[in-house]
């Protein structure tokens, strides 16, 4: 096998806070959320292939090569630009699957910025966020490629300065079906909106919490164990439509000592707030 020709990180997210604002005509729902970029990541390594294909070399069990967010960028990027270029992706996947941290998306995302580079494309980060979201409505973000205030369905994005932080992050063993989540009938829907200098760190909360607490005793049983580590820290919280959870310390440390303490059946991480994305650099 011939050697790669890039390897690249695709970091995993975390939503600070998620409020649900409205919902538009063709049932969208209007969303205001914090995101931040943590060093939890995939590793994709991509080379050059001659026949024009796109081809996913490694397995993931449960998606298929066409579902496969990342396969879709590669293809969609091939499309648009008008390119000829073809490419074997191999991913190898750290952040779980329907976590609520936007593994897939962010796949997705370091397609685009890796293959603009690889492939001679060479648009603006711009152009690419644009492109980006015809796959998914977090994809722009990791393109964006810094912490933002997001705001619509989550792509428009303005930038957002963070202390650091350390954040202890469990993973239940179960699936959350975020559109499960979003059509529920108790979801909150009218949280009143914020400005970007009202936002602070450890402000606010997650609307999609509560529903999915009384759905998902997984979830519910996470959350209120890492709540009793709270004054040591900040408030624990679910990103996302879950099922992964989290809470924010000042050292790592801190972090460790209270992971180690972690009861089992649960996933866990202790995981660094980024300022940027690993692939910045790749887009103008």
């Amino acid at each position: 096998m011939t050697a790669w020709d890039l390897e690249c990180a695709a970091p995993a997210k975390l939503n600070l806070f998620l409020h649900v604002v409205g919902r538009r005509s063709d049932g969208y729902h209007l969303l205001q959320t914090a995101f931040r970029l943590i060093d939890l990541a995939d590793t994709l390594r991509f080379r050059l292939r001659g026949d024009g294909a796109v081809v996913r070399v490694t397995d993931l069990p449960g998606v298929a090569a066409d579902a496969d967010l990342a396969v879709r960028a590669a293809r969609l990027l091939q499309q648009a630009a008008g390119v000829r270029a073809c490419v074997d992706i191999a991913l190898e996947k750290r952040i779980p699957l329907g976590g609520g941290l936007g593994g897939g998306s962010s796949d997705a995302a370091t397609v685009l910025l890796a293959l603009n580079r690889l492939w001679g494309v060479n648009w603006p980060r711009a152009r690419l966020q644009a492109l980006a979201l015809r796959l998914g409505a977090d994809v722009p973000f990791f393109v964006f490629g810094r912490n933002a205030f997001a705001e619509g369905v989550g792509e428009q994005l303005a930038p957002l300065e963070l202390p650091p932080a350390w954040y202890v992050l469990l993973t239940p063993d179960v699936a959350v079906p975020t559109a499960e989540i979003f059509a529920a009938p108790g979801l909150t829907r009218d949280t009143k909106p914020i400005k970007i200098a009202d936002f602070s760190a450890g402000w606010g909360r997650n609307d999609l919490e509560p529903v999915v607490r009384a759905r998902y005793p997984e979830v519910a049983r996470a959350l209120a164990w890492l709540e009793g580590f709270e004054s040591e820290g900040g408030s624990a919280r679910m990103s996302g439509s879950g099922a992964s959870v989290f809470a924010p310390f000042a050292t790592e440390r801190a972090a460790r000592q209270v992971l180690a303490r972690a009861p089992g059946g649960l996933r866990g991480w202790v995981v660094r707030g980024l300022d940027v994305h690993p692939l910045w650099h790749l887009a103008e």
